[in-house]
C-alpha cells in the first residue's frame, strides 16, 4: 500500500514543478489514486500510471551543440558578408578640406574711399572689394598723355625737317648740274683759246682769261658737290633723330599705359568667386602696396585625405568617393579621386625624417590623396581645415550582399 501511495503522488509533484517553471500554468487536477485490487481471480493487477518522460542529459547536450553550430554558422556568414562588403572600400578620418586661399592686397598705395564688402561675404568674379582714392592717378594719367602728344609733335617736326632737307638736296643737285655744264663750256673755251694763242691768232691775255675761267668753274663744281654731300648727310641725321623720337613716343605710351593700369588698380576686385575672410580694410585707412586687406577663400575646394600606405594599393584616379563633413554630419557628399601624391606627407615636410641615423622603428606612413568634390552644396560654407571622413570604393564589382539582394 505504501508503494502504491508513492506512485500516486508522482503526478502531483510533476504538476507542481511545471507550475513553478512556467509561472503561469495552473496545476492540473490530481488524478484519483487507483484502488487496490481485492479479487484474486480477475487477472493481473493494473500497472501504475506512467509519468511524463524528461529528456536525457545527452539529448540536451546534442540540442545545445546543434544550436551552437548553427549560431556559429550564422555569425560566420554575417561576418563574411560584412568583410566582403567592407573590403571594397577604404576610409580614414585623417582628412580635411583644402583650398588655395590667398591674401588680397592692392598694387598701388592710397587712402581707402569705399569698402563695399563685409566679413565672410560671398563675392562673384569682378565684384568690388575696396576703392582707393584715384585723383592722384588721374593727374598722372593726364601728364602721361601730354608726354605722348609732345612726342608725336616732335616726330612730326622732324618729318617736316626731312621734307625741307629733301628739297634742299634737289636744289643742290640742280646747282651741281649747272656747274658741270659751265665747267664743260670753260674747258672748251680754254682749249680753243689755247690753240689760238699758240698759232698767234689770239692774244696771250685772252688765253689766260679762258684758263682762269676753267679753274673757277672746277672749284665751283667741287663746292656744289660738297654742299650736296652735306645735305645728304643732314637728312641721315634727321632720320636718326626721328628714330630717337619714335623711341621717346613708345616710352611715353608705355608710361601712359602704366598710368592707366595704376588708375585701374585703385579698384580692388575679386579675381574669382569666393568668400572674403578676416577683412581688415576700413574707409579712410591708408593702404600700402602689397599690404593685406583681407583673406580670400575661393569656391573651388577639395579634400586631402591622408590614407595609410597600406590602403592605397588599389586606389586609382577617377574612383568614386562618398564622404561626410563633421560640421554637417547629415549631408553625404560625393566626389572622385583626383590624384595620389607620389610620396608620403613627411617626405615633403620642412624637416623630413632621416632614417639613416639612430635607432629605426618602422611605422606606417600616410600618403595624401586629393579628392575633388562633385556638385558641392551651395547652401553651406565649405572652407579649408574642416574635418572630413571619406570612403573610397576601390573595387567596383558588387559585393555578395548586393548580389543576394538583387536575386531576392
Amino acid at each position: 500500500m505504501s508503494s502504491d501511495a508513492e506512485l500516486a503522488q508522482v503526478p502531483d509533484q510533476q504538476q507542481q514543478i511545471a507550475a513553478i517553471v512556467t509561472f503561469e500554468a495552473p496545476p492540473r487536477s490530481k488524478a484519483p489514486a487507483p484502488e487496490p485490487s481485492s479479487g484474486e481471480g480477475e487477472g493481473s493487477p493494473e500497472p501504475p500510471p506512467v509519468s511524463p518522460t524528461k529528456p536525457s542529459r545527452g539529448r540536451l547536450r546534442q540540442y545545445a551543440l546543434a544550436g551552437g553550430i548553427g549560431l556559429t554558422l550564422v555569425v560566420a556568414a554575417a561576418g563574411y558578408l560584412y568583410w566582403d562588403a567592407t573590403s571594397r572600400f577604404q576610409t580614414t578620418d585623417d582628412a580635411f578640406i583644402a583650398a588655395r586661399q590667398f591674401s588680397i592686397a592692392p598694387k598701388v598705395p592710397g587712402y581707402l574711399t569705399a569698402v563695399p564688402v563685409t566679413d565672410n561675404q560671398h563675392v562673384a568674379t569682378g565684384d568690388v572689394i575696396a576703392h582707393i582714392d584715384e585723383r592722384d592717378y588721374r593727374v598722372a594719367l593726364a601728364e602721361a598723355e601730354a608726354r605722348v602728344a609732345a612726342a608725336r609733335a616732335g616726330i612730326q617736326n622732324i618729318d617736316a625737317q626731312i621734307d625741307v632737307q629733301q628739297a634742299q638736296i634737289v636744289a643742290s643737285k640742280a646747282q651741281l648740274d649747272e656747274g658741270q655744264y659751265k665747267l664743260v663750256y670753260a674747258q672748251q673755251q680754254a682749249t680753243r683759246y689755247g690753240e689760238l694763242t699758240k698759232e698767234g691768232w689770239s692774244s696771250r691775255q685772252t688765253g689766260e682769261l679762258a684758263a682762269a675761267e676753267l679753274y673757277q668753274q672746277q672749284a665751283a663744281v667741287s663746292s656744289e658737290q660738297a654742299g650736296l654731300t652735306v645735305a645728304q648727310r643732314q637728312i641721315e641725321a634727321l632720320k636718326a633723330q626721328r628714330v630717337s623720337a619714335v623711341a621717346s613716343l613708345s616710352q611715353a605710351k608705355a608710361a601712359r599705359d602704366q598710368a592707366k593700369l595704376n588708375l585701374s588698380y585703385t579698384t580692388v576686385s575679386a579675381a574669382e568667386p569666393g568668400r572674403v575672410v578676416q577683412l581688415g580694410a576700413a574707409v579712410g585707412a591708408y593702404a600700402q602696396a602689397g599690404t593685406s586687406l583681407s583673406m580670400f577663400v575661393p569656391d573651388k575646394v577639395w579634400v586631402v585625405a591622408n590614407f595609410k600606405e597600406t590602403q592605397i594599393d588599389a586606389m586609382r584616379p577617377g574612383q568614386p568617393v562618398t564622404f561626410r563633413i563633421d560640421a554637417y554630419p547629415e549631408r553625404e557628399i560625393v566626389g572622385r579621386v583626383a590624384s595620389v601624391q607620389p610620396g608620403s606627407g613627411t617626405a615633403f615636410s620642412l624637416l623630413p625624417a632621416e632614417n639613416a641615423t639612430g635607432n629605426y622603428v618602422k611605422i606606417v606612413q600616410r600618403v595624401p590623396v586629393k579628392i575633388v568634390i562633385e556638385n558641392p552644396p551651395a547652401d553651406v560654407a565649405l572652407g579649408p581645415g574642416m574635418s572630413v571622413v571619406p570612403t573610397v570604393r576601390t573595387d567596383p564589382s558588387p559585393s555578395l550582399y548586393q548580389r543576394l539582394r538583387s536575386w531576392l
